[in-house]
């Protein structure tokens, strides 16, 4: 198992990002990941993250599909893959309808013929085999019922890699299975290592497509990579606090009642009850109450907390788990170093 860092939205806490990655860096970690939501774009951060380190990849987790033409993504991974020597990591995902509509401004769509032809586009452009032409559901390239003077173009620099990494971040059925068929990698959120076989039979679908299609994919050649909250300290319950108004935002807030793809989640692990008072409170700007719902169970099963040995002991379960990268979603540069020791 490797391990990951994610330095999250830029400027959120005041925390040195680039004294995190660098830490990183020099202790083997595979990668350094960051984030966007409304605030801080993912690409920025990671260029200046590259710049100040060395050999260790850079990730976007995630890049926003909506906000950007795939085009304009290829293009920004492939100069992000030759200005950092092949170390890009290019993670993209849908967001939800309200970012998606109400800050981008566009339909929220269907999600999985999106990122289909996404990613189809994408690795079309990276490749340079022929010009780009695309007529699909979500994009026409070139377009119809414009000046009519669109034409099929080829990128003009030679990428570095023409099969650069893709991850897609995903959390409903079709959206896992779609990862497993297309993508080289699963950005999954609050991932549990006990709940591997809530998402098994989708991935083996998308893995099985993957296969009809001519490409061999299993578990040992996908890149199950989640982002696991670290808070270590010898109080086990003043450490899960800290985690939880964090879950009770997700479960309660990122999404409407009756779309709330995390809520979903804590639904199919078994916390239905809990899911329903989290977001029933949240949605009342009772967030206090919100996370105090938030059960310690569900909270130990997506994060590390406690004591150093309660955090190895619990390590056990993560590197059985069918994971190849655990993102360490932390500030703290000491715990960077206990997790190198740890797993690395």
């Amino acid at each position: 198992m490797r391990l990951g860092l994610n330095v999250g939205y830029w400027g959120s806490t005041p925390v040195d990002n680039v004294a995190l990655a660098q830490e990183a860096d020099r202790l083997g970690f595979h990668s350094v990941w960051t984030a966007e939501a409304y605030g801080s774009d993912a690409v920025s951060p990671l260029v200046w993250l590259a710049a100040k380190t060395e050999k260790i990849n850079v990730g976007t987790a995630i890049m926003q599909m909506t906000a950007r033409v795939p085009a304009m993504t290829a293009m920004t991974a492939a100069t992000v893959d030759l200005l950092t020597g092949g170390r890009m990591l290019l993670g993209i995902g849908a967001s939800g309808p309200q970012v998606v509509e109400g800050w981008h401004g566009v339909p929220y769509g269907k999600p999985v013929t999106r990122a289909r032809e996404y990613v189809e586009i994408v690795r079309t452009i990276l490749k340079r085999e022929q010009p780009l032409e695309h007529h699909g559901e979500h994009y026409d390239i070139p377009c119809n019922g414009g000046t009519g003077l669109g034409k099929p173009l080829k990128l003009i620099v030679h990428p570095l890699r023409d099969r650069i990494p893709i991850y897609l971040a995903a959390v409903g059925p079709k959206n896992v299975a779609l990862a497993g068929e297309i993508a080289d990698g699963w950005l999954p959120i609050f991932f549990s290592p006990e709940r591997l076989s809530v998402y098994r039979e989708w991935l083996d679908e998308g893995f099985a497509k993957a296969a009809a299609a001519g490409t061999s994919k299993d578990l040992t050649n996908f890149d199950i990579a989640p982002t696991v909250h670290i808070v270590p300290g010898d109080d086990v319950n003043a450490c899960r606090n800290q985690v939880k108004p964090n879950l009770a935002l997700y479960i309660g807030g990122m999404g409407a009642k009756g779309k709330n793809f995390y809520y979903d989640i804590a639904c199919r692990y078994g916390y239905q009850d809990a899911a329903d008072q989290i977001q029933a409170a949240y949605l009342s700007g009772k967030k206090m109450e919100a996370a105090m719902a938030v059960p310690d169970a569900l909270v130990d099963e997506i994060a590390l907390c406690g004591p150093r040995e309660r955090i190895a002991e619990r390590l056990a379960a993560w590197k059985t788990s069918g994971i190849t990268t655990m993102i360490c979603g932390t500030s703290d540069i000491n715990v960077l170093r206990m997790m190198a020791e740890l797993v690395l």
